[in-house]
């Protein structure tokens, strides 16, 4: 690590964080290679390996950004309102996912080798910002739903949570992807992320009570 301020190292690795963001948006994960992301920071692609020593740690950290703007909604929820019925929660909590995208994007990615090529203090890092974001949806449990219990808030949880790795692949669905569903003779009906996570949401709520 380069010498210099906390302020100067956290804003080097903050414009290496957004120049990949950016690379997201337009580019696939193995599109994107450091020599890319070293082309949007104002210092030397080289210097990118004092923060990050590789794009999975640069993508772990901003899948961990992702987690900490979920976990800031939620928490932000629960500081807001005093109640809330079973209906408006998984609306709430539906709209909280529409309103990540990339969070789903990367939660949709293969994790394992994501983790594997990253260091244990950048894999400390990001799951600190999982189990934050975990804690937030607990807390709404316990504040809009008390009579759950904790076996009923880690059974909404061990629900909710493989749902959401699996839900971007069924809200964005590319034409070709489309093609050859009709092709395959597979009906299938593209609906959006709140259309998809609502129900599942309510129904799982529902059937705790």
């Amino acid at each position: 690590m380069p010498k210099g301020s906390a302020e100067l190292t956290n804003a080097r690795k903050e414009e290496i964080i957004a120049a990949c963001r950016t690379l997201y948006e337009t580019m696939s994960f193995k599109e994107i290679t450091l020599k890319e992301i070293g082309l949007l920071t104002s210092f030397t692609r080289t210097s990118i390996y004092n923060y990050f020593e590789t794009k999975e740690e640069i993508f772990l950290a901003l899948f961990g950004q992702e987690y900490e703007l979920f976990a800031e909604e939620l928490d932000g929820l629960c500081d807001r309102c005093d109640k809330l019925s079973l209906d408006e929660l998984a609306s709430e909590l539906a709209r909280a996912l529409e309103r990540r995208p990339l969070m789903l994007k990367l939660l949709s990615m293969n994790l394992y080798d994501m983790e594997a090529n990253s260091r244990l203090e950048r894999l400390v890092e990001f799951k600190t910002a999982y189990g934050a974001s975990s804690a937030a949806v607990d807390r709404c449990l316990r504040k809009f739903v008390p009579n759950l219990g904790e076996e009923g808030r880690q059974t909404f949880l061990y629900a909710f949570l493989p749902f959401v790795f699996g839900l971007y692949p069924y809200t964005e669905v590319t034409e070709k992807q489309k093609q050859a569903m009709k092709e395959a003779g597979i009906p299938f009906v593209c609906r959006s992320t709140y259309e998809m996570a609502y129900p599942f949401i309510r129904t799982v709520l529902g059937g705790l009570q």
